[in-house]
């Protein structure tokens, strides 16, 4: 298994990528690419963040997130208000129809997840959900290859 286990990851992670890619297709169309799918999930599961926060959770250079952020504030998406304690950083928030985007690609991507997990026992379901859990843990608490580039 350690000869194949980079393998299983990268068929695993280019699965997965064609799985939310599909998903974004499905509910919106050509409004949104994945990578803003990722910025919108970031944005709501920080709840108000930074610029530089949302960049550095995804692994991203700033400026070139920046130019993502301000794609999707131009579409409507999300709202950039600068912070109330200095105004240089700006503060991400998805607007109304940003939040509705973002909870019709994360309904389209868990109920795919349901239907793939559907073809394992109740057991094996529920050790997949819980090995992920502690495989991200992990990942977090690691300090060899997790933390994004710079």
């Amino acid at each position: 298994m350690e000869n194949n286990l980079r393998g299983m990851f990268q068929l695993m992670a280019r699965r997965f990528g064609l799985l939310s890619e599909r998903c974004c297709e499905t509910c919106c169309g050509d409004r949104l690419t994945v990578m803003q799918s990722h910025v919108l999930f970031e944005i709501k599961r920080r709840h108000n963040p930074s610029i530089q926060d949302v960049a550095n959770a995804l692994g991203m250079d700033v400026t070139t997130f920046s130019r993502q952020a301000k794609t999707l504030a131009e579409k409507g998406l999300i709202k950039k208000t600068p912070a109330p304690s200095d105004n240089r950083i700006q503060i991400l928030s998805l607007t109304p129809e940003g939040a509705a985007l973002e909870q019709s690609v994360d309904e389209q991507v868990n109920e795919t997840l349901r239907q793939l997990l559907s073809h394992l026992s109740d057991f094996e379901r529920e050790s997949v959900i819980r090995s992920i859990g502690l495989l991200n843990d992990a990942m977090q608490k690691s300090n060899l290859c997790c933390i994004p580039p710079k």
